[in-house]
């Protein structure tokens, strides 16, 4: 994770940032059939319940594919890094790949969450966000942590 003055989240209810730094993204489980999903939602798509909790998911998951983005608007620096990362709990989001090589990213690799400066609030607070990073030392598919 990097080093950042704490500030709040960018998307509440969708990524939850600790006193320390720390964070997860959030969603919802279904109590009826342990469906689960990003972001936040009050039916299950599955069994269509409305028994929903939310949870906060793994900092840990596997990179299923990505993008290089190398057009965009004046506000995002190009080339950039797009992808959707496998989670544990049966999710997949998509985020920014950070810390590392456009040539360095792989299908397949192990990635953690990683939250990261995003501005500041229209009162100068600071903002946090999310971006995947690879991940050293953790298993290729996070099913099997």
């Amino acid at each position: 994770m990097t080093e950042m003055a704490v500030g709040v989240s960018f998307r509440p209810g969708e990524l939850e940032v600790r006193p320390d730094g720390s964070g997860n993204l959030l969603g919802s489980r279904c109590g009826s059939c342990g469906a689960h999903f990003f972001p936040v939602r009050e039916v299950c798509s599955g069994c269509l319940s409305d028994d929903m909790e939310t949870v906060g998911f793994s900092t840990r998951g596997m990179l299923y594919t990505y993008s290089v983005v190398r057009q965009s608007t004046p506000a995002f620096e190009v080339p950039y890094a797009l992808g959707y990362v496998d989670f544990p709990e049966g999710v997949r989001i998509m985020g920014q790949i950070s810390g590392c090589e456009i040539d360095e990213i792989g299908i397949g690799m192990p990635m953690v969450l990683s939250l990261e400066p995003f501005g500041e609030d229209e009162e100068g607070n600071p903002l946090t966000g999310y971006r995947f990073s690879p991940a050293e030392g953790i298993a290729q598919d996070p099913r099997n942590e």
